[in-house]
């Protein structure tokens, strides 16, 4: 079976997970739906010993082929979940044959357009799938699960060597709870990839350094009519707190590894306000510099206004794994080897956000990231090729050939 065809079926499972649930593993139990699926695929490739337990880890392993027991144990990983910024649920998946490099007509009348995306111009000639419209596809990272087990499904046909294979699919990622509950030491990996990145030759083994910030401002409140003096709008303190932050330090000025502060939301009225806020760096000094500046800032909107009226809670979320990557180099070294083997023109490209392996990297299991062939996440725009699956496949079992001859 060719990745695609999986792909196919899993995004019209409804997985997303649920920010407000983050308390609890897994924060959407619809994710078990999938996860059931794939334990069912997996024992009829012959993946005995695939199970899901409760907090919708789905897990599994296949024993190294003769004369490769001595080579790392290695892992491929991917997430169930899909991102809650957009809907997941009745994904219509498209195929567009032979894609003519323009704009791309949705089922439900909208319009991809290519001066907006423009990556799409480079998929020209290749079969491209898109959802219908109204949702996200799903490839990020469905894709990645059907690439893993694709691999694994040619694995299983025999003829390739190669040492004892862990697979790993988690809940959650998308709200950063992937590796929460993740036994590593159970796993039995002794490195692992996850395959929940971008084009097929990007490799990525640096993330953010991450933090979630909830500020909870109180003001005064009271009639307008008799306000003067009086009233203090909390709703306007937390604007005015967001302008003490520097405004070109936000997510649509910066690049690369350029960090920013992100307003995700304000809510609330005179009495009591709240926002929240994530911070990314890629420099874990200048990351620790952007906490302060969120701490001096909400001193100067006490000293303008009073003791009390702002709260600050800030709670790393994630560290760089390149900080723990970079002890492990081979896993950056082979991953390119294996893109060159499969015709492609490596590249580094440091992630703007986080995976499972930013945690687990620090967790004990050296976890950088390949590439699904996906585009534009998180959003009705999201698509990705059969061709580029396909590639993130034989770059999969390219890096499998090359652990299988190490010691």
């Amino acid at each position: 079976m060719q990745a695609h065809e999986r792909f196919l079926d899993y995004v019209k499972v409804h997985t997303t997970s649920e920010p407000s649930n983050a308390h609890q593993r897994p924060s959407s139990k619809r994710q078990f739906d999938l996860a059931g699926l794939l334990v069912k695929e997996m024992h009829a490739l012959g993946i005995a010993n695939a199970s899901v337990d409760k907090h919708c880890y789905v897990t599994g392993f296949i024993e190294a082929t003769p004369g490769c027991e001595a080579a790392p144990a290695l892992g491929f990983i991917a997430h169930l979940d899909t991102a809650p910024d957009a809907s997941g649920k009745n994904v219509r998946p498209m195929l567009h044959p032979n894609y003519n490099g323009e704009d791309v007509m949705l089922e439900d009348g909208s319009v991809i357009a290519v001066a907006t995306f423009p990556e799409l111009k480079a998929l020209k000639g290749q079969t491209l799938i898109t959802a219908g419209g109204g949702t996200l596809l799903g490839a990020d990272d469905k894709a990645g699960i059907a690439e893993i087990l694709t691999a694994c499904e040619r694995l299983l046909c025999g003829g390739v060597p190669h040492g004892r294979i862990c697979i790993a699919f988690t809940p959650d990622e998308e709200i950063g709870e992937g590796a929460s509950d993740f036994d590593v030491e159970a796993f039995g990996a002794q490195y692992a990839y996850t395959v929940d990145g971008g084009p097929v030759e990007e490799i990525a083994y640096e993330s953010f350094n991450a933090a979630a910030v909830r500020l909870a401002f109180t003001g005064v409140e009271v009639h307008p009519g008799t306000a003067k003096g009086v009233m203090v709008n909390a709703t306007r303190l937390a604007v005015e707190f967001d302008m003490l932050l520097p405004e070109k330090e936000r997510p649509q000025f910066t690049e690369g590894r350029e960090g920013f502060y992100h307003l995700h939301d304000i809510k609330g009225g005179v009495g009591h306000a709240e926002s929240h806020y994530i911070i990314r760096d890629h420099d874990r000094a200048t990351f620790e510099a952007r906490k302060q500046a969120v701490r001096a800032a909400a001193a100067e909107i006490e000293r303008r206004h009073g003791k009390g009226c702002v709260a600050v809670q800030i709670k790393d979320s994630y560290y760089n794994m390149g900080e723990v990557i970079e002890q492990h180099y081979h896993l950056v070294e082979n991953a390119l080897q294996a893109v060159r083997a499969i015709g492609l023109q490596p590249a580094i490209q440091p992630i703007r956000g986080g995976t499972d392996g930013s945690r687990l990297s620090f967790m004990g299991l050296p976890c950088p990231d390949l590439g699904t062939g996906g585009h534009y996440f998180h959003g009705p725009a999201e698509c990705i090729t059969v061709e580029a699956m396909e590639q993130a496949v034989a770059l999969i079992l390219e890096i499998v050939g090359i652990y299988a001859t190490m010691k």
